[in-house]
């Protein structure tokens, strides 16, 4: 670790196999807390290159355990986290509104690292009781078209970098590669990204590797369409800008999607939009979000019809009903 570190000290980037290979050390607990919390926060300070980022992908999804679900078509649908605006769980939310409408999702999460409640924390809450089996996880997919897959049962080779990230707590490129790391490698994804650089980097690593995806990122830094303002929808037919009124939404401002300040309270928001009794400014931006998943899966449809097919599963109870469905299942 040390000749790395005088390399990154030096302002040099690592190579695909240098990257690869000083992560899957990491992961076999070769280094001390000290040295990791030392490398993890060169990336901090400077942008990660997709040579590093690749890198980093093809050791952790070499060291994780995997799931075949292949006799589904599933998406994954979730940000990186990282971009401190305290929203409640909108790619959590969304998930299952998809579900609801039909489609299968694999979800890949964790606990919160940068925010106090991750995806994890809240489906742990609220009932749903993790697990690494796969025929327990293809039942839930059939029958709620939801199942998660909490990444610390998927990625045991991680537990040793796990304390350092939860001493840091800051973002480090973990949050960048959650959403490529998903041990289904689903057919479709949409990922959240909280700035422009990790946005151009996701789409040349995708570009190929996937049957369909979206990068979304708002331009006031949301890793998700906020609706406070333009954004941009990156896929493998180019890049688009876009702004609220473009999905017949008005703009909202950023109190409108503020999480709380406690497991309770963004979890009480998460089950009242589910269950169609929230503001209408929080079902906005679910209903946004989980339409551009469904264009993600269904490109021949419509914005329109998909913002539609969103709203009809919440309005119709079938998002509530498929969160219930997969708790019972756990």
């Amino acid at each position: 670790m040390k000749a790395t570190l005088n390399q990154l000290f030096e302002h040099q980037t690592l190579s695909e196999q240098e990257a690869y290979d000083v992560l899957t050390r990491m992961g076999n607990g070769e280094y001390n807390h000290s040295q990791m919390a030392s490398f993890l926060t060169v990336f901090l300070m400077r942008n990660i290159s997709v040579e590093e980022l690749r890198g980093f992908r093809n050791a952790l999804l070499d060291l994780c355990l995997k799931m075949d679900f292949s006799e589904f078509n599933t998406i994954d649908v979730c940000g990186t986290g990282g971009d401190g605006k305290n929203t409640f769980n909108i790619s959590t939310i969304s998930a299952f509104v998809i579900a609801g409408a039909g489609y299968k999702v694999a979800k890949h999460g964790n606990y919160g690292v940068s925010s106090s409640v991750g995806s994890s924390n809240i489906l742990e809450h609220l009932g749903y009781k993790f697990t690494n089996k796969e025929d327990i996880l293809k039942k839930q997919l059939d029958e709620s078209n939801f199942c998660m897959m909490h990444a610390p049962l998927f990625h045991p080779a991680m537990k040793n970098v796990a304390p350092v990230r939860k001493e840091l707590g800051v973002k480090t490129f973990f949050n960048m590669l959650g959403p490529l790391v998903n041990p289904s490698s689903p057919n479709n994804q949409l990922i959240g990204v909280f700035n422009s650089e990790i946005a151009r980097i996701y789409n040349y690593l995708l570009q190929g590797s996937i049957q369909s995806y979206k990068i979304l990122h708002s331009l006031d830094g949301y890793d998700e369409i906020s609706l406070t303002g333009p954004f941009k929808v990156i896929s493998k037919k180019g890049e688009q800008l876009l702004n609220p009124e473009d999905l017949s939404f008005l703009k909202l401002k950023e109190e409108h999607i503020y999480g709380g300040t406690s497991l309770e309270e963004t979890s009480r928001i998460f089950l009242n939009i589910l269950k169609n009794e929230s503001s209408p400014e929080q079902k906005n931006v679910v209903t946004a979000n989980s339409a551009m998943a469904i264009h993600c899966i269904e490109p021949k449809k419509s914005i329109e019809e998909c913002l539609s097919i969103a709203t009809d599963a919440i309005e119709s109870g079938k998002a509530i009903h498929s969160l219930k469905k997969v708790i019972e299942l756990s």
